[in-house]
């Protein structure tokens, strides 16, 4: 039988959906190199319909963190096969209009030239689009990268790469130092080995939002698959290579995460730190070298390797991930760990009690502990009044923990929350960026001026941004760079150790005093994985019943407030609109709190929880994190229980 057959007999026997035989008869007419119509000849031959339902059943297409998707298969062909590459990699990235392959990627580049240049043109500007791209250590990342740099050269761009893997705030840093009109990191962040990923960054550094990802999506939906051909040869003649003076410029503005270097000279502090096979060690090791701290490193886990092979998943977010550190740690007797993602945008910690033991923080503990500590250090140094500024922010997602709210009031700063993805806070950070430009004049030069003077022009013409940070283990220091940097979050919490250390405590024993503070805030989460084209289909109904059919309580306690960021006008601190997002957020009578969402970079549903209590003395913290605990974990259990009974109708 021919492929057309085979598909015809798909069709009658109803194994495929509608959409997945639109797209695999797209391919199959496309022109495509022999080996892609024989693997998909091959999935057909072997009745593999649930893979090419999951291969084909949709485009691969841009979330919160751009587009990521497999690069293999669950079933890989024997074309795709062909002569495996180091670790036993396939030839080629699985085939399939939703996977991340030489196709998707091209069209994607495509897209991307063509709403860059209507941009330029839009504005008057002839220059030829320029595009710096950076890539992780994963599977055919260096492939995808030199083939987006060749792809942006053929269409008359001019394209920069770096001489090997580079983490991602270096490529939002060297975005504006280029003066690039685009940026590209090849990279699925902490996903599985099999996942790779395009991510798509703007003029300013941070990762493209409204109306620019709608614009370049739809850019991309408009490039013919076979148009894809011409461009599927790399030829890296006119792509510019950047190297060791970027890796400084980059380190330098990094630098400036640390606000008082006196803090971490001198205070010998022994940091383990792994970059889990990753990009980290690139640039976190030399810094915080650099900034007086003793690093000893993970050996077993200093290989740059794409199968990420002692984790089960190189996510510094989970204990097991950092349990080889925290061994060295307590081997060496060092002070604290550090954990860097594949993409050195993310950072997890552990560090050590009063009895000894190494203890792991939340990504909401460590961003608390940092914006403390820097508001009191900026107020200390003289860069915001002791009384706070209102032009002075702290800016942290929604689903992030409300005890950074609590910090910032307190301190007279202003809190701006936004959406879920660091691009937000970037956007944010542009807001104030033109606003000061505009009070200036066009002769200033934002990038020139020097970050002190920057800091207080800001603080009086526009808003100056103190700190940035996510739950999810993301944290930025300034606006150098546009996205969360996990060589400067390095630095942040090595500086925040070494100062908690000088006061004769350690870091669970500050965090405490922090509670004491402000009162008792815990949060957990629930992940909800649903694979392939039904697992979408399952979350797209827990979404939609969250809209249609709002919950009433949980268990005996009843929900006192429904907030839907998809239909409600929303504004943040600044008074600006929140942009529409399938985001609920949803209050309890007893003012638990919780965030709906579906991921925009992995096949899941996310739920955000948020407890609090108030705390009048240190002698009664041990019960109320014990009562506060057990009660989260009861309406943990009551709200997975119904999104579970909604996923399946």
């Amino acid at each position: 039988m021919t492929p057309s057959d085979q598909l015809q007999s798909a069709v009658l026997m109803g194994k495929l959906m509608p959409s997945t035989i639109a797209s695999i008869a797209e391919y199959l007419g496309a022109g495509l190199p022999a080996w892609a119509k024989s693997s998909i000849t091959e999935l057909l031959e072997k009745r593999c319909w649930g893979e090419l339902n999951d291969r084909f059943y949709r485009e691969l297409e841009f979330g919160t963190g751009g587009m990521r998707g497999r690069t293999i298969g669950l079933v890989t062909t024997a074309a795709e096969a062909g002569t495996p590459g180091p670790y036993g990699t396939p030839e080629h990235a699985a085939v399939g209009s939703n996977m991340l392959n030489d196709f998707t990627l091209a069209r994607a580049v495509i897209g991307l030239f063509n709403y860059t240049k209507g941009y330029l043109d839009a504005r008057g500007d002839a220059s030829e689009p320029r595009l710096v791209i950076a890539h992780d250590v994963r599977f055919y990342s260096r492939p995808f990268c030199e083939l987006a740099a060749s792809i942006w050269a053929q269409l008359g761009g001019e394209a920069y790469i770096f001489d090997g893997p580079r983490p991602t705030p270096q490529l939002s840093f060297s975005v504006r130092q280029l003066k690039a009109h685009a940026g590209v990191v090849i990279t699925a962040s902490h996903n599985p080995p099999h996942d790779n990923g395009f991510k798509a960054y703007f003029v300013d550094g941070g990762q493209v939002i409204p109306p620019h990802d709608a614009g370049i999506a739809a850019k991309v939906a408009a490039v013919p698959l076979g148009s894809v051909p011409d461009f599927l040869a790399t030829d890296l003649a006119r792509v510019h290579l950047l190297g060791r003076d970027m890796d400084d410029a980059y380190m330098n503005a990094a630098s400036f995460a640390v606000v008082d270097r006196s803090v971490l000279r001198g205070s010998g502090l022994k940091v383990v730190y792994t970059n889990i096979h990753g990009t980290g060690a690139i640039h976190a090791v030399p810094m915080l070298i650099h900034a007086g701290c003793n690093v000893v490193l993970v050996t077993e886990q200093m290989a740059q390797d794409p199968r990420f092979p002692t984790v089960k998943s190189p996510n510094p977010e989970n204990a097991e991930a950092l349990s080889l550190a925290v061994a060295t740690a307590n081997r060496r007797a060092c002070d604290v760990v550090m954990a860097t993602d594949p993409d050195c945008d993310r950072m997890g910690v552990a560090v050590r009690g009063r009895s000894g033991a190494m203890e792991l923080l939340s990504g909401n503990q460590i961003g608390s502990l940092i914006a403390e500590y820097r508001i009191l250090k900026y107020k200390e140094l003289g860069w915001i009044p002791s009384e706070g500024s209102p032009n002075a922010c702290i800016i942290k997602t929604f689903v992030t923990t409300q005890l950074q709210n609590a910090i910032g009031r307190a301190h007279g700063l202003k809190v701006v929350d936004t959406l879920t993805g660091f691009k937000w806070i970037a956007a944010k950070i542009r807001v104030y960026e033109e606003r000061l430009k505009a009070a200036m004049g066009p002769e200033w030069d934002y990038d020139k001026t020097p970050f002190a003077e920057r800091a207080q022009l800001l603080r009086k013409h526009s808003t100056f941004f103190v700190f940035g940070t996510e739950e999810s283990y993301g944290y930025l220091p300034n606006d150098y760079v546009r996205d969360k940097d996990g060589n400067a979050a390095c630095l942040m919490f090595a500086e925040l150790c070494a100062w908690v250390a000088a006061k004769g405590l350690t870091v669970p024993e500050y965090l405490d005093q922090v509670y004491l503070k402000y009162g008792f805030y815990l949060e957990d989460t629930i992940n909800i994985y649903y694979e392939g084209a039904s697992g979408s289909a399952k979350i797209r109904r827990i979404l939609d019943t969250y809209r249609t059919s709002r919950p009433a309580a949980f268990g005996d306690v009843k929900v006192s407030e429904f907030r839907d960021f998809g239909r409600e006008t929303i504004l943040d601190a600044d008074g600006d609109e929140i942009p529409k997002q399938d985001l609920y957020i949803v209050t309890l009578a007893n003012g638990y709190r919780f965030a709906a969402r579906g991921s925009g970079t992995e096949p899941k549903m996310k739920f955000y929880l948020f407890a609090s209590d108030k705390v009048v003395c240190e002698a009664e913290l041990a019960a109320v994190k014990g009562r506060v605990r057990a009660e989260l974990d009861r309406l943990k259990r009551l709200i997975e229980e119904d999104a579970r009974g909604r996923a399946e109708g």
